[in-house]
């Protein structure tokens, strides 16, 4: 059982929020996986309005975890590690500013550590181009649509699921197997 109190919120843009929900759901530690849309100007938007980039919302999925058994610390190494940091507003066919890779952080502690590690990741030379990430402060979450909760463990053999999601699940079961949940599909 899970002591409420040893619950932390964390909220990360990186694309398609499917793929980003498919990945942290097979994190050991999560709770809670929520899609949903933040860091724009319009109140409670919808899918079809966040796509059209007018809204200034990213795709996010913000995780409830146990921070007894994952630290935030490595959540940022999944993030950092599961998409192209250095594609603004992009990631792979998925392209507009709602696919911009983002750190919404919750507190000041969450703040540092990710700037930390972002500029840990500049400073050796990982990636071939600059990284666009953005780390603003976190203001609100709009839960996305009932349909797109739990979309890749509902819908894997839809094209987009198998074709798109299913290899980035893949590779973050190869390099992340000691803080996947066991019984992860």
């Amino acid at each position: 059982m899970v002591n409420n109190e040893n619950l932390e919120l964390a909220t990360f843009g990186s694309g398609c929020f499917w793929c980003v929900e498919a990945i942290f759901q097979r994190v050991n530690g999560m709770q809670k996986v929520v899609s949903g849309y933040s860091g724009g100007h319009i109140k409670n938007p919808s899918y079809r309005e966040v796509c059209q980039g007018t809204t200034g919302h990213a795709e996010v999925c913000q995780l409830s975890f146990d921070q007894k058994v994952v630290s935030y610390e490595e959540l940022l190494e999944v993030f950092w590690q599961t998409h192209d940091p250095t594609t603004l507003n992009r990631q792979g066919a998925d392209v507009g500013t709602q696919y911009r890779s983002a750190v919404f952080y919750h507190n000041e502690k969450q703040r540092e550590l990710a700037e930390k590690y972002k500029k840990q990741l500049e400073t050796a030379g990982i990636f071939k181009s600059p990284i666009v990430t953005e780390i603003v402060p976190y203001k609100i979450m709009y839960p996305a649509e009932e349909h797109h909760q739990n979309y890749f463990n509902q819908n894997g053999s839809q094209p987009y699921c198998s074709i798109v999601i299913q290899p980035k699940v893949l590779k973050f079961k190869k390099e992340f197997k000691d803080k996947m949940v066991s019984d992860s599909k």
